[in-house]
């Protein structure tokens, strides 16, 4: 009982992890139908800066998720009228955008990445931050690590509230919905694609400080972080951030129960595995509909 708690909650850290920062990219991909495959570089931007605050600035990273995530979305928000917006002229329907947003975005990727290998090489960096054991039930788990979850999950419901209870949230569901249908209600498209990818922007920094404070991290990682995001989102349902929330959690729990139960090596094909379980069972995702 005491090994199926702790895998339990080892599972739950690990994918609200993975939920937070698939919530960003459900808002790039959903509403503003960008295929952002550099995702994952602003990942790792942002556990780079968290890395300075603590080791450079000596302050606490959460701290500092008062300066990277306005930052995040300024710079994302910069990314999407600069280089997505041409795009999103041009194309003449949404699958076209897909593409053009694929190609453009797997530059970028290459351009972050190049930048942060300059600056910080290949090694790996980590610090030390609360990482002071933690008794829960008898099942012990670092400090640091439940913080990360409990501040993922309040990132993650102000991020619902402003989605269900503001008029820029309505407006960028509805985008999600039917851009056609939005339009005509007088909604303006291209002001709520721009806000959802600077918000999912912001949003994967979030994520990026706080996985910073337990793992250790380099400057091309941002591809694995990318792929995670991209599998819960397609599992859970494009554009459904309850479907991000479930998936996430989902893939946390199997690849914790992997590790301890067979083998560590084996967690990737779990989560292929389980994504195309998925995937047979629903094409749409857990929370998905089917296109009409």
């Amino acid at each position: 009982m005491a090994l199926l708690f702790d895998i339990l909650l080892s599972g739950l850290i690990l994918g609200g992890m993975y939920a937070l920062i698939a919530i960003g990219l459900t808002l790039q991909y959903g509403v503003a139908r960008i295929m952002n495959l550099s995702y994952g570089e602003f990942l790792i931007v942002a556990a780079f800066s968290a890395f300075f605050v603590y080791s450079g600035l000596a302050m606490s990273p959460l701290l500092g998720l008062i300066v990277i995530l306005p930052l995040a979305f300024a710079v994302n928000w910069l990314v999407y009228q600069i280089l997505l917006t041409p795009l999103v002229r041009r194309a003449k329907n949404r699958d076209m955008l897909e593409v053009d947003s694929i190609l453009a975005t797997f530059g970028l990727l290459f351009v972050v990445q190049g930048i942060l290998l300059v600056m910080f090489g290949g090694q790996y960096y980590s610090y030390s931050y609360l990482s002071v054991p933690v008794d829960i039930f008898g099942s012990v788990v670092a400090w640091n690590r439940l913080l990360a979850l409990l501040v993922a999950l309040a990132i993650g419901f102000v991020v619902y509230l402003l989605l269900t209870r503001t008029r820029q949230g309505t407006a960028i569901r509805a985008v999600a919905v039917n851009p056609v249908s939005a339009e005509l209600c007088g909604i303006n498209i291209g002001k709520a694609a721009a806000f959802a990818f600077a918000l999912g922007g912001a949003i994967v920094a979030s994520g990026g400080v706080l996985i910073s404070m337990f793992l250790t991290f380099n400057a091309a990682m941002g591809v694995v972080f990318t792929m995670k995001a991209l599998i819960v989102v397609i599992m859970g349902g494009v554009g459904n951030i309850m479907g991000a929330l479930v998936a996430g959690l989902l893939l946390g729990i199997a690849e914790t129960a992997v590790a301890r139960l067979v083998d560590p090596g084996l967690t990737l094909a779990v989560t292929f595995a389980l994504f195309i379980i998925v995937l047979l069972v629903r094409p749409t995702g857990l929370f998905g509909r089917p296109a009409r």
